[in-house]
């Protein structure tokens, strides 16, 4: 029987929330679901001087978005209440005290430039600087207002890591971090110890930069006698190019602003969760629940992933295709109500769901529904350069064009009934009568009611606009030869 996953996603309210923070609340959320346990929202927000406003609803607003409820943190509560870890310096407190009183602490009241001092003395010597070997011979008694350092004892560690494997390391690496500031905030090398402890978390998952803190880590986990949870380090995403972690820089947006731009919350978590990992098969498209099921930290790779925009979006037109295939286009409709051209708003939207009906296929974000249905809405501006430099009209005159169009307004206002069905048949019969390649004839028709680079079918196109409309457009192009 599989143990029961505690799991929790704990990021700082920085600024707005990247590709990689989420990830690092995917995984975790997979993890506790798939064993019906449960995933816990902290926020980290003792780096006052880092902390944005707002910046925590913005991490909210985006888990709901992508459909990561958290089971325990803001907003719902929980029984390990406060989820700011800014409520909870008396706990911190309280458990650096346990340390002190075991003389596994002590209180550093050394200032700051002698810190550096002594930084400074070990960099001329080229050696490492370790504030272990420069610890007060006899510290104070801790009064508020003063740091707290862990004492530590060097020694090796060896540990495994889920996704990196077995590790081991030398006592070199084991120093006195500080574990309370002076400003009465714990570090975040103590405090998601402490909260982990306290939440009883079963898996931290967290980003493979922490690795190297993690021999520190095991020596405070020893220290209070606790049982290590399961470590699992996530690999950087990769900026495109493959040889560094992504940044803003490499082009990477938020996820809000991808959300802003028309991608899809499914097509999101489906791509950030097969960022790094998969399930050993050729399948690319997963629902949340498939991820749930088929998810597993053994699968995660130990390299870094590169980050590939290309292949997001193909992916969000691939689920936009399915949400219209599985649920309807009333359903994709209603995804896409700030996606629309302004003159939208004075049409029924039964007409827009016709319109997103003929044109889903060609989307790759929903903001392309701005550009690629404004001619739906609003009678294009005649372009007579575009047509007269089509690759397949310009061998044509201006004088042939013009008696094409009106043998094409002639025979479309004979078609008895408007439908698609009716407008195929007199496109074919037209094709007949003019002796004119499709290439030909359909560029001329679809560039006269729609002066766009691309459009759907002709003949749904057509069905769609309304006879008037698509007439009064031909005659106009007709008229302007």
């Amino acid at each position: 029987m599989f143990m029961k996953a505690i799991t929790r996603f704990a990021p700082s309210p920085t600024g707005y929330i990247h590709i990689g923070n989420v990830r690092s609340a995917i995984y975790p959320y997979l993890v506790a679901h798939q064993t019906d346990g449960k995933m816990i929202l902290r926020i980290e927000d003792t780096d006052r001087g880092r902390y944005v406003e707002g910046a925590t609803e913005l991490i909210e607003d985006t888990l709901k978005w992508l459909g990561l409820d958290w089971d325990e943190g803001p907003i719902i509560g929980g029984p390990n209440e406060p989820y700011f870890q800014s409520e909870r310096t008396e706990i911190y407190l309280a458990w650096a005290k346990k340390l002190l009183e075991s003389g596994r602490a002590y209180a550093d009241p050394t200032p700051p430039e002698k810190i550096e001092e002594y930084r400074a003395k070990c960099n001329a010597k080229k050696v490492p600087f370790l504030y272990r070997n420069f610890r007060p011979e006899n510290p104070p008694e801790w009064e508020p207002g003063m740091p707290i350092r862990f004492k530590a004892e060097p020694k090796e560690y060896s540990w495994h890591d889920e996704v990196m494997g077995d590790m081991h390391t030398g006592p070199e690496v084991l120093d006195d971090i500080i574990l309370i500031k002076a400003d009465g905030y714990p570090t975040y090398n103590f405090a998601h110890i402490v909260d982990d402890a306290e939440m009883n978390i079963t898996h931290v998952m967290r980003g493979v930069e922490y690795l190297s803190s993690t021999p520190n880590y095991l020596a405070l986990y020893e220290a209070l006698g606790l049982v290590r949870p399961k470590l699992v380090s996530l690999p950087h995403i990769l900026a495109p190019t493959g040889n560094k972690k992504l940044g803003k820089r490499d082009g990477a947006k938020s996820v809000t602003e991808y959300r802003d731009d028309g991608v899809l919350a499914e097509a999101m978590l489906n791509y950030l969760a097969c960022l790094g990992w998969n399930d050993g098969t050729e399948q690319e498209i997963y629902t949340k629940d498939e991820l749930i099921e088929k998810f597993s930290v053994e699968r995660i790779q130990n390299s870094g992933a590169r980050y590939d925009e290309t292949k997001l979006l193909w992916m969000n037109g691939q689920w936009i295709r399915k949400i219209f295939a599985e649920q309807g286009a009333r359903a994709l409709y209603d995804r896409t109500v700030n996606f629309w051209p302004e003159e939208a708003a004075d049409y029924p939207e039964e007409y827009r769901v016709k319109v997103l009906s003929i044109i889903y296929d060609r989307l790759k974000t929903l903001s392309d529904l701005h550009e690629m249905t404004g001619y739906f809405f609003k009678d294009p501006e005649i372009d007579m350069k575009m047509v007269m430099e089509n690759k397949f009209l310009k061998k044509m005159s201006e004088a042939e064009i013009e008696e094409l169009l009106k043998k094409v307004i002639s025979k479309l206002a004979e078609v008895p009934e408007w439908n698609a069905e009716k407008l195929q048949e007199a496109l074919n019969a037209l094709l007949s009568e003019t002796g004119k390649k499709p290439a030909e004839l359909f560029s001329l028709i679809r560039i006269a009611i729609s002066f766009a680079p691309f459009s759907p079918a002709l003949n749904l196109t057509m069905e769609t606009l309304g006879k008037e409309t698509s007439l009064a457009r031909l005659n106009a192009v007709a008229r302007s030869i």
